[in-house]
């Protein structure tokens, strides 16, 4: 009787494994682009370093050692492990210039991309939910900034505002800002149009709710890897206004203003133009790559087989 009710009872369904959560898929294909993972070590450890920096750095940034101008670094001849990558023109240790200029780098970048996307999106969903001719209108005057090159605009208006780095940081997100705005038009219109956004105004949601509640959420995918590579424009237009003198102004260890203090020792001494170079072209490859990650993580079309 025992072994025919067991014949009789239904086979035992193997517990289904559980879905991962949305962090771990993200993180799941973040990494498999290995390029981004090895952007994202490098992106983490400067910004580490510009957090920490006032106790990492072995002397403050304007500090002078008036025996040791233009001393080269450690392991050339006629270098000292007192200052392992050298000294400027003024006997201030490289190493702890470098250091603090990372601090001013990402800050740059955070405030920079912070305005412009903060202002970019509420334009671009107010755009995408306004009536043709403003629609139109607010799209022409993007368009307007859109057609002057980016480096060429924002030197204009640091002219009219005054050299100073906080002026540079204004004029770099006017320019970033037209990018946020046409990439949040076009996802709030690709959006506005479905099944969820009709269900939301039968409910009874009101034109705010639906436009920054309920779209907005569903277009965040594509901004975020825009911000993450308007990052790495915003260190490269800084440095180079601060190259031409109308971004941060010295003593600022920026590293674009310490390219433009170094420019004239280029033959004598090699090292105060060529490692602040460095750190920018390692801190921009590093954010592209990560930016290329984000997108192949975030964008469903994109993501690998």
């Amino acid at each position: 009787m025992t072994d025919r009710t067991a014949e009789l009872e239904p086979p035992a369904i193997p517990a289904q494994p559980k879905p991962p959560g949305p962090l771990k898929e993200f993180w799941n294909s973040f990494k498999e682009n290995r390029g981004a993972v090895i952007g994202l070590c490098i992106f983490a450890a400067f910004l580490f370093i510009a957090i920490f920096a006032p106790w990492i750095a072995p002397y403050d940034a304007s500090e002078q050692f008036r025996d040791a101008l233009l001393q080269p670094p450690a392991w050339q001849e006629g270098g000292s492990w007192q200052f392992p990558l050298g000294t400027d023109p003024l006997g201030r240790d490289m190493l702890s210039r470098l250091l603090h200029g990372a601090r001013f780098s990402f800050f740059i970048g955070i405030i920079v991309v912070s305005l412009s996307l903060v202002t970019g999106v509420v334009i671009g969903v107010i755009a995408g939910f306004s009536p043709k001719w403003a629609d139109t209108l607010i799209m022409r005057v993007m368009d307007i900034i859109l057609s002057f090159p980016s480096l060429l605009l924002a030197l204009v208006l640091v002219a009219i505002l005054g050299p100073s780095l906080i002026n540079a940081m204004i004029a770099i997100a006017v320019v970033l800002q037209p990018h946020f705005v046409r990439l949040t038009r076009a996802a709030v219109m690709s959006e506005r149009a479905r099944d969820y956004v009709t269900a939301a105004k039968v409910a009874g949601a009101g034109r705010f709710r639906i436009m920054f509640l309920t779209v907005l959420p569903n277009c965040l995918a594509p901004i975020i890897v825009q911000a993450a590579l308007s990052f790495s424009t915003a260190v490269l237009d800084a440095a180079a206004l601060g190259f031409l003198g109308m971004g941060a102004q010295p003593p600022t260890p920026e590293w674009g203003t310490m390219l433009a203090e170094a420019r004239e020792f280029l033959l004598r001494a090699w090292w105060v133009v060529t490692l602040p170079g460095v750190c920018i072209l390692v801190t921009v490859l590093a954010i592209n790559l990560m930016g290329d990650g984000l997108r192949d993580a975030l964008d469903p079309k994109l993501k690998r087989s």
